[in-house]
């Protein structure tokens, strides 16, 4: 790459790094990184150029305050919940609205794989469910399945394995992106294949209210893991103007704590569906609440708030 083109593409970053001396240890640590890798670049390609110089003297400032200040902080773990995570979905906004964009089609080929082929439910969900499933409605109670099991063991093996879901999704972003769009379908088949065979006995509404109690945060999870994926495969994929293993790393930490930042939300997802969703004679009024209130959050946590928390630091710095 040429030095005018390398210059051009990170000259605003390079400002914001020479103005957040006063940021957060934490933040300054992880600019610092950044700013390491630009500048072996520089090394590597224009080694007596003032790029590189300029990079050095920046580096040097950014290394003085993280070391001039580093300390473990009480407060690092509220840190990463109230800014460090927002921030990263901010950044891969992106990625999130390719991962939900893919979910959603995927999810409308199931429905319609359904509706017009009478055997696809069985093919996906498995002959078993199915069945179960049928007696359950024959008997008056549809979604007898969520009643079935010790509701403390159904929160343990529910949370788990969605955390596992979550990883691996997040995983196979490393297949150049490909293997998280793959998870994303699959999972989005199944859920509009499921959704389809209950609105396909009159019990469209009622699915609704009873599974999307504990659906709403859980596929909103599995939504953010796969747009992850998206984030590490495209950093191998894409590298700009870092080397293609640093920014795989830089792609694959990032990725990982969306992962990781997404466990409390399975684990209340777990919860709902272990100890709330069996309770399907609960008012209307209640279900509503719960859903609503779960996508309300997903919604301003994930989108609005770190466009506000950006907007704030932008002022700031």
């Amino acid at each position: 790459m040429r030095e005018a083109l390398f210059v051009k593409q990170n000259t605003e970053k390079w400002k914001y790094f020479e103005g957040i001396q006063q940021a957060k240890p934490d933040e300054i640590a992880n600019q610092f990184i950044e700013i390491t890798n630009d500048l072996a670049y520089a090394k590597t390609f224009y080694p007596k150029s003032k790029t590189t110089a300029y990079l050095n003297g920046l580096a040097s400032k950014l290394h003085q305050s993280v070391y001039k200040n580093k300390k473990e902080k009480s407060n690092r773990f509220l840190y990463f919940w109230k800014t460090e995570l927002p921030l990263i979905f901010f950044q891969h906004r992106k990625q999130i609205y390719y991962a939900l964009a893919f979910f959603l089609v995927s999810c409308a080929i199931g429905a319609l794989s359904a509706k017009y082929d009478d055997t696809f439910v069985r093919l996906i969900m498995g002959d078993g469910y199915v069945n179960m499933t049928n007696e359950n409605i024959a008997k008056g109670d549809p979604f007898g399945v969520y009643k079935q099991q010790n509701e403390f063991l159904m929160f343990l093996q529910i949370g788990a394995n969605n955390i596992y879901v979550a990883l691996y999704t997040f995983v196979l972003g490393i297949i150049f992106s490909f293997g998280s769009i793959v998870s994303l379908f699959r999972n989005g088949i199944m859920l509009g294949s499921f959704q389809y065979f209950f609105f396909s006995r009159g019990l469209g509404l009622q699915s609704v209210l009873v599974i999307w109690i504990h659906g709403t945060l859980e596929i909103s999870a599995i939504v953010l893991a796969g747009a992850a994926g998206l984030v590490l495969g495209n950093s191998f994929l894409f590298p700009k103007t870092y080397t293609r293993l640093a920014s795989t790393l830089r792609g694959a930490k990032q990725g990982l704590k969306i992962v990781l930042g997404l466990i409390p939300i399975f684990i209340v997802a777990a919860f709902f569906e272990s100890f709330v969703t069996r309770h399907t004679e609960m008012p209307m009024a209640v279900s509503l609440t719960i859903l609503l209130s779960s996508a309300v959050f997903i919604i301003w946590y994930v989108f609005i708030y770190p466009a506000k928390i950006h907007k704030k630091l932008a002022q700031i710095n």
